[in-house]
């Protein structure tokens, strides 16, 4: 029974997997997500096909797919300590990889910013409440979700390195997979990039926002 915890990865991927954004507007409006809005299958867009009253419920059953697996891992290797193990962080990996790459639509996924809050928010708290306010921070002075989204990847990398870390041994692999989701969330980002770089960026408010 306890070789069943080492399966915990795989089932974070399938759940990750789930759109949920997708089957939220199909169900609500009989629209396919990916030919409205921004094409993603993530909480804003689906909160522009759909109206913003469905953001939250798109973006925590997003955070749930990151938040559950994670922290059902953290449980189940530490005997209930609230601390993350290898296996959490693999599990984590898994969970934000099925949201990228969803098996059931093409490996087509969203840009993991709500799993990734999910995953963090068991392993690092701490940095989360950093990335919070820095998105929070980024949101109201520019009206920019993707910027805001951006910015606040950047903080969970330098946070993740500069802030105390419990247990040591695992913190420098808590670190690393910090750095590398961090950087897949700007990577993803990279249409955004262009276009705020050429100030054609829609800020909130207009259709083709895109987070």
């Amino acid at each position: 029974m306890q070789s069943l915890i080492y399966l915990l990865p795989v089932a974070a991927y399938f759940y990750g997997s789930v759109p949920f954004g997708l089957l939220t507007a199909k169900a609500f409006k009989g629209v396919d997500i990916r030919d409205e809005g921004s094409g993603n299958i993530g909480a804003t867009n689906a909160a522009r096909v759909l109206g913003w009253k469905f953001f939250p419920a798109v973006f925590v059953l997003d955070f749930s797919k990151g938040f559950v697996p994670t922290l059902a891992a953290v449980m189940l290797t530490t005997g209930g300590a609230y601390e993350p193990s290898l296996l959490a962080v693999v599990t984590a990996l898994a969970a934000v990889l099925g949201h990228v790459f969803p098996i059931y639509i093409g490996f087509k996924g969203g840009k993991a910013v709500a799993t990734g809050s999910g995953v963090f928010l068991v392993l690092a708290p701490w940095c989360v409440a950093i990335c919070v306010a820095v998105w929070g921070v980024m949101f109201a002075v520019w009206r920019y979700v993707s910027l805001a989204s951006i910015s606040a990847a950047g903080a969970l990398i330098v946070s993740a390195w500069l802030l105390p870390k419990d247990p040591v041994g695992e913190g420098l692999f808590l670190s690393i997979f910090a750095t590398a989701g961090g950087l897949m969330v700007i990577a993803l980002h990279h249409g955004n990039i262009g276009r705020l770089l050429r100030g054609e960026e829609h800020k909130i408010g207009e259709q083709k926002d895109d987070s």
